[in-house]
């Protein structure tokens, strides 16, 4: 990290929309230990959103699940994680050595969320992340669904679609979406986070072109601070009745238009994992923070 919380990229974002002071004044709940409540917060999760970088530069964002527990706080500064990606993923083959990595634990069930960045190492276990910033996020635009319980996932290692653009059934996915999650880098690493809305909150313009509306947040801008100083991004969507995945890596950039701003996403390449993980989630009771979309 830098001599403050945040680096150049955020720092030109939160000062020109006049809100350098807001994100000043909750820059000290980025933390670089593991409070025991983040642990506590942590253990109990059944899956995990991982942001990095792969060895070819593409950035993506990958699933993992597993019984709670799988992820865990073993040491103030340490968090071990059972598995890791499955095999065939986009991020395998960063994960097999060391790696920035952001990570994002989510529970729909409580609207709560946390975001852990550092870097990952193979360990006997799966993996190792040494971490460097722990914060917890609002519940704001965080959809409540309730866990089901695990059904089949695929194989070890499912078919997965691969293409440079999307497919229709994949434009219909995501103009349906009301949550995915976004993978970032910048100076300080890799950064995962979230993004949700009503159904349409994204726009698929066209099979390698999305635009979203980027709404009030912590004033943080981590993510928009990331791609000031590098367009590369991630995207996971996630079908929670199924488990399928939907991971697109390309570039982003942020439009500001008069009050608002957006962000342009160009599709580079895609890859759909159908059961990709065990989870089963209820339909949503959407966050009353959405917007109404138009």
């Amino acid at each position: 990290m830098t001599g403050t919380a945040y680096h150049h990229g955020s720092l030109a974002v939160q000062e020109r929309l006049g809100l350098r002071e807001a994100a000043a004044h909750i820059a000290p709940s980025i933390r670089p230990g593991i409070r025991p409540v983040a642990a506590a917060f942590l253990e109990a999760q059944p899956m995990l959103v991982l942001g990095a970088a792969a060895p070819d530069g593409r950035v993506w964002a990958s699933l993992l699940t597993g019984a709670p527990g799988f992820a865990r706080a073993t040491g103030p500064h340490t968090v071990s994680v059972a598995g890791g990606v499955r095999p065939g993923d986009p991020l395998a083959p960063a994960l097999a050595g060391e790696a920035r990595v952001g990570t994002l634990a989510l529970d729909p069930r409580t609207r709560r969320r946390m975001r852990l960045n550092g870097t990952a190492r193979p360990s006997a276990r799966g993996l190792l992340i040494e971490a460097e910033q722990v914060f917890a996020n609002c519940p704001k635009y965080l959809q409540k669904r309730e866990l089901y319980g695990s059904g089949p996932a695929g194989p070890d290692a499912p078919r997965a679609l691969r293409g440079d653009a999307l497919t229709e059934a994949q434009l219909a996915a995501v103009r349906a979406a009301d949550t995915f999650f976004v993978a970032t880098t910048g100076p300080d690493g890799a950064d995962a986070s979230h993004r949700g809305g009503n159904p349409g909150f994204v726009r698929a313009e066209s099979p390698r072109e999305l635009l979203w509306r980027d709404y009030p947040g912590n004033a943080m801008f981590l993510t928009l601070g990331n791609l000031e100083t590098d367009d590369r991004a991630g995207l996971l969507f996630l079908d929670w009745e199924n488990g399928t995945t939907l991971q697109l890596s390309g570039r982003a950039e942020t439009v500001y238009r008069s009050e608002e701003r957006f962000v342009r996403f160009r599709v580079d390449s895609v890859v759909e994992t159908p059961a990709a993980g065990p989870l089963r989630w209820s339909a949503p009771e959407y966050s009353p923070a959405n917007p109404t979309t138009p």
